[in-house]
């Protein structure tokens, strides 16, 4: 008797990060400010979200340090978990969502622009990893959920009040 595998959609909370394999799908919500970065190796079927709150760890006032909360130390520990799940680091690609900036402060100080900061810091990371960014949707102000299925490499954005898309 054959069992049919229930494809599972399996979910990041914030400052959180997952590994998944076919047939299952990885979605994350709340994205604002916060940016979902998937990384995945095609042909090993295996893939990645982090869910990145803020850009830099350096600004953690604790000892212990949530690592998927931060682009610099998220990106880097969600490629070594693919690495060590079957991924190969020559054929990592990665895409991206959210980083909006969801308030206007009149002061407009660089402080304030967490999204645009988080998206710049992500970017930094994966370009200090050479993992190519083949597509993204960032910016903007307005919040997303995200899910990214392995059987055909597509990520489904939803944006509020914009409706849906795949990149």
């Amino acid at each position: 008797m054959t069992e049919l595998l229930k494809a599972e959609v399996v979910k990041v909370g914030i400052a959180d990060m997952k590994i998944v394999k076919p047939p299952c799908s990885i979605r994350t919500s709340g994205l604002g400010s916060c940016v979902g970065v998937v990384v995945y190796d095609e042909k090993k079927a295996v893939a990645g979200l982090v869910h990145v709150m803020l850009p830099d760890s350096s600004l953690t006032k604790t000892g212990q340090i949530n690592v998927a909360k931060f682009a610099d130390t998220g990106v880097r520990e969600l490629v070594q978990r693919l690495v060590k799940a079957g991924a190969r680091m020559p054929f990592l690609k990665a895409k991206l969502a959210g980083g909006a900036q969801m308030f206007q402060f009149a002061s407009g100080g660089d402080l304030m622009r967490i999204g645009p900061r988080n998206v710049e810091a992500v970017r930094k990371e994966l370009s200090d990893l050479h993992i190519p960014i083949v597509a993204e949707d960032v910016g903007g102000n307005s919040g997303r959920t995200i899910e990214f299925n392995l059987h055909d490499c597509l990520l489904n954005i939803r944006t509020v009040n914009k409706g849906t898309k795949n990149i």
